[in-house]
């Protein structure tokens, strides 16, 4: 499976096998309570580091 992701220096979109995607976290506190963010972390073939934020479902299924 390939996920998606927007490269800034090649102002394109490009695809990452799901093999070399990292699942991470980002908390923090807010007025209301925790809030807590979901996102894939890549690197694609010219060094460039890619993050793509998603739900949490999608997140759980990877």
């Amino acid at each position: 499976m390939d996920i998606e992701f927007y490269n800034v220096k090649k102002k394109a979109k490009v695809k990452i096998s799901s093999g070399s995607v990292s699942k991470v976290t980002y908390e923090k506190e807010t007025a209301k309570g925790p809030s807590i963010r979901y996102a894939f972390k890549a690197v694609d073939d010219d060094g460039t580091k890619l993050t793509k934020f998603c739900s949490k479902a999608d997140y759980d299924k990877l």
